[in-house]
C-alpha cells in the first residue's frame, strides 16, 4: 500500500498507486476546468503532486503545452534565475561486476578496455579539467569491491581536493556510486563530497529485475532505498534520475515524483537535483533493443513537468543530448549542464580511439567547454562555476530554506558573476572573453542590494587586476 513515509522501496514507489496515477491522468487530462486548477497551483512554485503533474502529462492541447513551458521558465528565473551551473564527469574506473544490460560496462562485456586510474593517472586527468576552467567534477566508478572499494573511491576524492595548478582547483567532489551502506555514506560525507547521485534506471520493479539479471544491483529495494541510507549517513544533497528509453516514460516520470515525495517527507527535504538522461548508443549496447525511446518533444514535456512538480530542484542536462536538445531544453527549467564531457577512463589526457574504447556512452555534444561558455552567454545565461552554497553549509533544508524564500539569489547571482569573472580571466578564449567581459557591467547591476553589487564589483575588480580568487558571499 501506497505510503510515502514509509522505508520500504514497494511502498513509497507503490505499483498499484503508478497504475491508478496513470489511469486516473489519462481518463482527466483534457479536463479544461482541471489543468487549468493545477496551473495555477503550479504557479504558486510549491510543487505539485504526481497525480497533478501526470494529468498534465496526459493533456494533448498544445496551448496547455505552451502554458506549462512559460511557466516553467518563470519558474526557473524566479528561483535560480539565469544562471546555469557548470560541471564535467571523471570516470575513475569502469570495472564492474553487474549484469546491466544497458551498460557498456556489464561484466560479460569482454571487448571493453577495462580500466583504473592511479592516482597520478587522477592528478593528470584533474590538471586537464581545471585547465579547461572546471571547478566542479562528478565522479563515476563502476561497482567492484576488489577494484573500486570505498577506499579507493575516498583516496581519489582526497586527491582531487589536493590538486592545485596555476589558479585551478576542484571546489566540489560529486560522487555517483554504487547503491552502499550507510556508513560508507557516512564516509563520504566526512571526506567532504557535495551531492551524492544514484540514477534508479527504472522505478518498474520487474522490468528493474530483468534490466539487472546479475550482481548487487539486482536488488530493486536495496537501490531504491539508498537515498534513505545516504540522508541517514549525514549526506544533506541527493541526486534522483532515471534513464528514460528503458520503460514506458509515463511509469517512470510518476515513479520519480512519488521518489522526490518520499524524500520530502521522511527527511524535509527533496532531491537537489534531478537528472534525465536518455539511453545513447554504447559499445555492445544499441538503444534500438529498447521499445521505450521517446521523441524530443516527449523529452521537453517531461523536463518541463519535472520544473512544475518539484520547482526548487536543480535539473541536469548532459553531453548525452546535443546542442540543439539542450538549447530547446535550457529554458524549460534546466539549471546544470556538463561541458567538455568525457566519458572514459582517462579521456581528458588520452582521446580514446576505437581499438580501446572505455566510453560509458557517446557524447553527443562535443564542444568544446570555452565554446559552450560562449554559447551560453551569447543566449543570454550566466555560465556558473559557484560553490560557495556546499563550501558555506548551505545545504539540505538549510539550502531550500533559502531557495524557498528567495534569499538564494543574494547568494547565486554575485557569485556566479565572481566565478565567470575567474574562469574570463583564466582559461577564456580573446572571443569568450570579449563576451563576457562585455556584459557583467550589466548582469553587475542586475544585483539588487547595493552593498552586495558595490562588494562584487569590488571582488570583480581584484580577480582582474590583482589576480585574486575564490570570493563567495
Amino acid at each position: 500500500m501506497y505510503n510515502p513515509y514509509s522505508l520500504r522501496a514497494e511502498s513509497f514507489i507503490d505499483h498499484a498507486e503508478i497504475l491508478d496515477t496513470l489511469a486516473y491522468a489519462r481518463e482527466n487530462a483534457q479536463n479544461t476546468s482541471l489543468c487549468a486548477d493545477i496551473l495555477a497551483k503550479a504557479a504558486q512554485k510549491k510543487g505539485l503532486t504526481h497525480r497533478e503533474a501526470t494529468v498534465l502529462l496526459f493533456n494533448k492541447d498544445p496551448e496547455v503545452t505552451k502554458a506549462m513551458e512559460r511557466l516553467a521558465k518563470q519558474i526557473k528565473l524566479d528561483l535560480y534565475g539565469n544562471r546555469i551551473v557548470i560541471f564535467a564527469p571523471l570516470y575513475l574506473s569502469n570495472y564492474c561486476i553487474n549484469g546491466c544490460v544497458y551498460c557498456p560496462y556489464h561484466a560479460k562485456n569482454k571487448h571493453i578496455a577495462r580500466k583504473k586510474l592511479t592516482q597520478e593517472e587522477i592528478i593528470r586527468e584533474v590538471t586537464a579539467l581545471q585547465d579547461m576552467g572546471h571547478k566542479r567534477l562528478a565522479i563515476e566508478a563502476g561497482e567492484d569491491p576488489i577494484h573500486n572499494p570505498i577506499s579507493y573511491i575516498l583516496e581519489c576524492i582526497d586527491t582531487i581536493y589536493h590538486i592545485h595548478h596555476k589558479n585551478g582547483s576542484i571546489r566540489r567532489v560529486n560522487v555517483n556510486i554504487a547503491a552502499t551502506t550507510e556508513k560508507e555514506y557516512r564516509m563520504l560525507k566526512e571526506a567532504g563530497i557535495g551531492t551524492y547521485i544514484l540514477f534508479q534506471e527504472t522505478y518498474h520493479k520487474a522490468s528493474y529485475e530483468k534490466l539487472h539479471p546479475t550482481g548487487p544491483k539486482h536488488d530493486y529495494a536495496y537501490h531504491t532505498e539508498a537515498m534513505d541510507r545516504a540522508m541517514a549517513g549525514g549526506i544533506d544533497d541527493v541526486g534522483l534520475g532515471v534513464l528514460f528509453g528503458l520503460e514506458n516514460y509515463p511509469y517512470e516520470l510518476v515513479g520519480l515524483l512519488m521518489h522526490a515525495e518520499h524524500l520530502e517527507a521522511v527527511h524535509g527535504v527533496g532531491p537537489h537535483t534531478i537528472s534525465v538522461p536518455r539511453i545513447k548508443r554504447a559499445d555492445d549496447i544499441n538503444p534500438d533493443d529498447f521499445d521505450n525511446g521517446i521523441d524530443d518533444d516527449t523529452f521537453a514535456k517531461i523536463c518541463t513537468i519535472i520544473r512544475l512538480a518539484v520547482p526548487y530542484t536543480g535539473m541536469i542536462i548532459s553531453t548525452r543530448e546535443s546542442k540543439s536538445v539542450r538549447e530547446r531544453l535550457l529554458p524549460l527549467g534546466i539549471s546544470q549542464i556538463s561541458g567538455g564531457s568525457k566519458t572514459s577512463v582517462g579521456g581528458y589526457v588520452t582521446p580514446e580511439s576505437e581499438e580501446d574504447n572505455s566510453q560509458q556512452f557517446d557524447v553527443s555534444d562535443q564542444r568544446t567547454l570555452d565554446e559552450v561558455i560562449a554559447w551560453l552567454l551569447e543566449l543570454g545565461y550566466i555560465p556558473s562555476f559557484c560553490t560557495a552554497c556546499y563550501r558555506e553549509g548551505r545545504t539540505g533544508d538549510r539550502f531550500m530554506s533559502f531557495c524557498k524564500s528567495g534569499q538564494i539569489q543574494n547568494f547565486c547571482h554575485p557569485n556566479a558573476l565572481i566565478t565567470l569573472q575567474e574562469y574570463l580571466q583564466d582559461y577564456a578564449s580573446p572571443h569568450t572573453k570579449q563576451i563576457g567581459e562585455s556584459l557583467l557591467p550589466e548582469l553587475l547591476e542586475q544585483i539588487p542590494n547595493s552593498a552586495t553589487r558595490e562588494k562584487t564589483r569590488q571582488y570583480l575588480q581584484e580577480i582582474a587586476q590583482k589576480n585574486a580568487r575564490d570570493f563567495r558571499f
